[in-house]
């Protein structure tokens, strides 16, 4: 048997004996009150489902309409792609987990969650900032921009953005999981987040923190200073625009993309670049819930509500299905009267006019 006195000389060996690690972990959540919880419910269930279609129909009419098959939209559908993933990773759990009593997660799906969130929220970074080169190119350098934003540069950087973003998730993941806790499995938070994850560790946590702010500048400040290296060319170019018509046109094509790149960029800044901040820890919880469930719904707002391509897109497939729906419908009710009688005469006519009447409104469009 070990004595005190090895035990005084062999230090590494005694915290090795203490380390353990657990099976699963508490989450405190946001409320312990019921109707609290059955209000938060409702809630973010509607926030997620909003994210959802709303994310899900800015995928559907790029795929649809040729129109939107560029770079710009190719780089958009991507990152509708990684707010449903982003969203989907956590939400889903955090919905079960207000009617429940006990708030538990397995330490696999912990580090699975940890895993998803931090490689989508990463992608999402570098995404924003491969769009924001895209209006750099389109506004500052026109002529060249079918030569510069070519089919193998976009695909490339959306492909060198996923694999920045899986690669440091995965390191950061592994590194933030092998953490002792003593016992202690309390997370006073709604996910598995990687602060509260080293917060709850019971050993020097050094090395942890130097790597998440490495993590940060290399995911976050340095795409956040690209972004703005990008839009401080974008605004000088405008600046020397003469015509007022010319500048008000080039400053829509950056809108919607500048305010979502300052909601994200803002939020992850505040929550990441600082671990050793004194914010509380529900000031945190409510920081990353913004990031994580309302922006990814407000993204796919501001992209529609700011873009003609989109509003005309939608009207487009709008029209096609209603025209479908009445053909259809309208064909059903002349194989009733057929197997009933003769169609009348107004419905006869009424089915003659609707290509006709196709035709008219893609010749107007």
């Amino acid at each position: 048997m070990v004595s005190h006195g090895d035990q005084v000389d062999l230090p590494y060996s005694l915290r090795v004996e203490n380390m353990t690690w657990v099976n699963e972990f508490i989450l405190l959540g946001l409320s312990t009150d019921q109707q609290t919880q059955v209000g938060l419910f409702v809630l973010f269930g509607a926030t997620y489902l909003l994210t959802l279609l709303g994310n899900g129909l800015i995928i559907l009419l790029i795929w649809l309409d040729v129109r939107l098959h560029s770079p710009m939209y190719f780089f958009l559908c991507n990152l509708s792609v990684v707010d449903i993933c982003y969203t989907t990773s956590g939400v889903p759990q955090m919905l079960a987990h207000f009617l429940m009593g006990k708030k538990t997660i397995s330490y696999t799906r912990c580090a699975a969650q940890l895993f998803f969130s931090l490689a989508l929220g990463g992608i999402e970074f570098l995404l924003l900032a491969a769009m924001a080169y895209d209006r750099y190119v389109a506004v500052c350098d026109p002529l060249q921009y079918v030569m510069v934003m070519r089919r193998g540069m976009y695909v490339g950087l959306v492909i060198i953005s996923w694999f920045i973003g899986l690669a440091n998730s995965a390191l950061e993941t592994a590194i933030t999981m092998r953490l002792p806790t003593c016992g202690q499995n309390v997370l006073n938070h709604v996910a598995c987040e990687t602060v509260a994850l080293v917060r709850l560790a019971c050993v020097d946590i050094t090395f942890n923190q130097i790597i998440i702010l490495v993590s940060s500048i290399i995911v976050l400040l340095v795409p956040c200073c690209l972004v703005s290296l990008s839009y401080a060319h974008i605004v000088a170019a405008i600046l020397r625009i003469r015509s007022t018509q010319g500048r008000c046109k080039a400053f829509e094509t950056c809108t919607s993309h500048l305010t979502v790149v300052s909601m994200s960029y803002g939020m992850a800044l505040f929550t990441y670049m600082q671990p050793h901040t004194s914010a509380s820890a529900e000031q945190d919880k409510m920081v990353v819930l913004f990031y994580a469930v309302v922006t990814p719904m407000l993204n796919p707002l501001i992209y529609s509500l700011r873009n003609k391509d989109m509003k005309a897109a939608l009207k487009k497939i709008l029209f096609q299905f209603s025209y479908t729906f009445s053909l259809s419908t309208c064909s059903e009710i002349v194989t009733l009267a057929s197997f009933l009688g003769q169609p009348s005469r107004r419905d006869t006519v009424f089915i003659s006019a609707l290509p006709r009447a196709s035709i008219t409104h893609s010749q107007v469009e």
